[in-house]
């Protein structure tokens, strides 16, 4: 192997990277927003005008800063490295407040958010973690529809137990984001 191979950065290896910096940055997001709320730590979020910017938008700027970066400036190991993560960070922050974007003035906590952030998560592990083993493409799409099918099971049994939650906790998240900074 080559000095020159040895730093190349592979799309198996970026695509883990973007999935496990795309779970950090929504749990974060989700942990950092619930304190906000609670009043546990002090209201970070920006206003301009009166008006509260979501974090959806910083997800957009860094997003169109990323693409932008790739186009024009073409990185290369460290600086694909480094997009990715941003790209991570974006598509986390963006799609974390997605059920806003269906459901204007909706509520943070709704569930059309961790459905799409769970859709995506499940589409970054199968690039991430389910390449072919050198047996050709029918051993890759094997491995992915056994991924696939477990994603499914998992995440229906996930919306079950956020249905239990929901009744449990539903009507205190409500009241804390009713009560929470604007």
């Amino acid at each position: 192997m080559t000095a020159a191979q040895a730093h190349h950065v592979s799309g198996k290896s970026l695509a883990r990277l973007v999935f496990f910096s795309f779970l950090v940055t929504f749990v974060a997001a989700r942990v950092l927003v619930f304190l906000v709320m609670s009043h546990r730590v002090p209201d970070l979020y920006l206003h301009v005008g009166g008006t509260h910017v979501h974090h959806m938008n910083y997800g957009i700027f860094l997003l169109s800063a990323v693409g932008a970066s790739l186009l024009f400036a073409r990185p290369a190991d460290r600086g694909l490295r480094v997009a990715a993560v941003a790209y991570a960070v974006g598509l986390a922050l963006t799609f974390d407040e997605s059920g806003m974007w269906l459901h204007l003035g909706g509520g943070y906590w709704q569930r059309a958010s961790w459905d799409a952030v769970a859709v995506i998560a499940a589409a970054l592990g199968v690039v991430g973690f389910f390449p072919g083993r050198g047996g050709g493409a029918r051993s890759y799409w094997i491995e992915t529809a056994v991924a696939v099918a477990a994603c499914v099971l998992f995440f229906v049994l996930l919306a079950d137990s956020f249905r239990y939650v929901d009744k449990r906790l539903g009507p205190r998240l409500q009241q804390l984001e009713q009560q929470g900074p604007q």
